[in-house]
């Protein structure tokens, strides 16, 4: 296993264990919709965090390092929005992403007027750090996403497609989003 497929190992057992444990029966356990938000999400947040602060710190010292094309390149591991996403994908029963007014990607944009909304309220808001809402079928919970760490920043400051060019350490750059299904499973 490479190291990345072992980090990133790593987070999904975590996250498939919340996942199995929460989402399939949320009322029956007497677990709030948006008590389930807030779980999932304070979990990516904290293994986002420790992902930066120290996996990526850590290898840095050896060589190694977070690189966007990390797949095809020695000595690479993912960017802390990869590794959110690539975990994400493997997680069935709801939906985890990244979102942000001004993405690198189109993919990141906001799904809906909703969660525009939710972003531009915590843009408004410093002390509006996490947002959960229904909206049609589904629950929805976002968590500001703030550069931890001035590299951060910089990644996206200096990066190609980037719209927004002046990011600094601590700057909310846009959201973790968790979307839970309310049907009944």
């Amino acid at each position: 296993m490479t190291r990345g497929g072992k980090a990133r190992a790593g987070l999904l057992v975590a996250l498939l264990g919340i996942g199995a444990a929460v989402p399939p029966a949320y009322a029956e356990h007497g677990v709030s919709w948006d008590l389930a938000v807030k779980y999932l999400l304070t979990t990516i947040k904290a293994f986002r965090t420790t992902y930066v602060l120290d996996v990526i710190g850590t290898l840095k010292k050896s060589g190694v390092e977070p690189k966007e094309h990390w797949k095809s390149e020695l000595h690479a591991i993912p960017l802390p929005a990869q590794f959110v996403l690539s975990a994400g994908e493997e997680v069935a029963i709801y939906e985890i992403g990244l979102i942000g007014l001004n993405p690198l990607y189109e993919k990141n944009l906001p799904k809906t007027p909703a969660e525009a909304e939710a972003l531009k309220r915590m843009q408004a808001n410093p002390n509006e750090r996490l947002i959960t809402f229904a909206e049609g079928d589904q629950y929805k919970g976002l968590s500001a996403d703030l550069a931890i760490v001035q590299s951060c920043a910089d990644c996206h400051n200096t990066h190609p497609k980037a719209v927004k060019r002046d990011f600094k350490k601590g700057d909310l750059m846009g959201a973790l989003v968790v979307r839970l299904n309310r049907e009944k499973h």
